[in-house]
């Protein structure tokens, strides 16, 4: 059976998750596997987080901790909130001898093909510490966008901002020191020379590409390509292996590959597979299909240098899908930790039901544009859209469960319906066009029209069938009520019910009561 690989790249480790992270990527992938598992396809979905990032160092000095116990307690504290909103990865990726191992080899085997290039780059160095100012250690503009920033992936235009290049550039950690260009010798990726491989492979992902990550593509394809840093000439990472960078570590996002590979091992391994190889599953015959759920300005580390990555080795299969996301804010501004400007999900888990949030974060998922959070707009919508009607929908059904008349019949016309719903709940969920928004809309939509049917003895069955199905489309958002009410959570391909058994359902609870 072709298998899918569903990958949520993990977030940096210098903080717990917020609404903000589930909203995007989080809650669309364990959705995205949640319903390809109940109608049938073989899913893995793994996550974690990222360790090697230099934003853990800065963080830390803020905070006053060593930058090792952060990054330790961060992914404790993000698997904590996954666990609490529901989000159940089969691998969770964590920081220790065997990620790094992976790591070093998998660049050992783009070393050993001769793609990588030992080349000199300009970087920001501050002469009073005698030291290279690269991603989180450094801020400036953005030479594309002239969006204010750090150096490394522009969370405004999506593009990769080389550390030599920002405009102004100035320490974040020492902002009054004088800083410098200098020129050092790194191990890079040029890009340019994977171009042709990068158009062909970019003109079969145009039809699905989200509008921001699409337009990113376009623009850095009608320029020249980068030499991408593979290594570079800090202190926090992961040594690299190789003798003409020594004292050099490998480039945290260039790892998205390996990252991704280890993922997917842990995966298949906490389902009981037993691999030869880390890298086992993304083999060309595998057929598997490789999906990526991430914010778009993560694209161009994982898009275009990971494709670059296993297009130079070969013999790998290439992602399919990339499903992006904008940023979610809060009361309209963004998520801030450091500002103290945020809600975690495990604040707002132990105060509201997790099908509730959601529910309610799908419905204003930042799929195409910046979208919001509120607190009073999560009661009133659920309320409204979600709890009050499933609620009535639940009383209807009680009419006609444990009467001991035996199964109710289902008509040809309430197949058909049921049909119709399987088809449009599939339009949002189906990876091609994976839409969080449209399936809260389809919920809703579908929700409200059970609401409003006031069954009788002659559709009785009809009624309960349809809602049954309802259910079960709707069980990857709403997985607290699905597993009260159903006893399992398999979509059918079509419907075939002749005739069905209502039983009692779960009512939903109201939020902010």
């Amino acid at each position: 059976m072709e298998r899918t690989l569903v990958i949520a790249p993990g977030p940096t480790a210098n903080g717990d998750l917020h609404l903000g992270h589930l909203a995007g990527p989080f809650l669309a992938a364990d959705v995205c596997a949640r319903y390809a598992r109940a109608a049938g396809h073989d899913v893995l979905f793994g996550t974690g987080v990222h360790f090697t990032q230099n934003y853990i160092v800065t963080t830390a000095r803020r905070l006053g901790v060593p930058p090792e116990d952060l990054r330790v307690r961060s992914a404790g504290q993000v698997e904590e909130t996954l666990t609490a909103m529901g989000i159940l990865p089969d691998g969770f990726v964590r920081f220790g001898d065997r990620y790094v191992k992976t790591v070093r080899t998998f660049f050992e085997r783009l070393h050993g093909s001769g793609k990588l290039r030992l080349r000199g780059v300009v970087f920001p160095y501050a002469p009073r510490t005698g030291e290279f100012l690269t991603d989180a250690y450094v801020r400036g503009g953005c030479p594309v966008c002239l969006a204010d920033g750090c150096a490394g992936l522009c969370e405004n235009c999506g593009h990769w901002i080389a550390s030599g290049d920002l405009i102004d550039p100035h320490s974040t950690l020492h902002p009054e020191d004088p800083v410098e260009l200098r020129e050092q010798q790194v191990l890079v990726l040029p890009l340019e020379d994977h171009r042709e491989a990068l158009v062909a492979y970019f003109a079969r992902q145009r039809a699905t590409m989200r509008p921001r990550m699409a337009q990113m593509i376009e623009e850095i394809l009608a320029r020249p390509l980068p030499d991408y840093p593979v290594t570079l000439p800090i202190a926090w990472g992961i040594p690299a292996p190789f003798p003409e960078v020594a004292g050099q570590v490998i480039y945290a996002d260039a790892e998205t590959i390996a990252w991704s590979m280890h993922c997917t091992a842990l995966a298949a391994e906490q389902r009981g597979e037993v691999l030869v190889a880390e890298d086992e599953l993304w083999f060309s015959e595998t057929g598997n299909k490789v999906v990526y759920f991430f914010g778009s300005d993560a694209g161009f580390a994982f898009a275009v240098v990971g494709a670059a990555m296993l297009e130079a080795l070969g013999g790998y299969v290439l992602p399919e899908h990339f499903v992006t996301n904008e940023f979610y804010e809060l009361d309209h501004d963004k998520f801030s930790t450091s500002r103290g400007h945020v809600v975690s999900g495990r604040e707002l888990a132990a105060e509201v039901p997790r099908d509730v949030i959601r529910f309610y974060l799908a419905a204003t998922s930042p799929d195409f544009q910046r979208t919001n959070f509120t607190r009073e707009a999560l009661e009133r919508v659920a309320g409204e859209r979600l709890v009050r009607p499933w609620n009535r929908v639940a009383d209807k059904i009680d009419r006609w469960a444990g009467r001991g008349q035996g199964p109710l019949p289902v008509s040809q016309r309430s197949r058909d319906a049921a049909a119709r719903l399987l088809e449009r709940f599939a339009a949002a969920y189906d990876v091609r066009r994976f839409n969080l928004t449209a399936a809260a809309f389809t919920l809703s939509e579908q929700l409200a029209r059970l609401d409003r049917w006031e069954a009788g003895p002659a559709d009785a069955g009809d009624f309960c069938h349809e809602a049954d199905v309802f259910l079960r489309c709707a069980a990857p958002l709403l997985i607290d009520l699905a597993e009260a009410a159903l006893p399992d959570r398999a979509i059918p391909a079509a419907p075939h019910a002749t005739e069905f058994t209502p039983v009692r359902l779960p009512r939903l609870a109201e939020p902010g009561r």
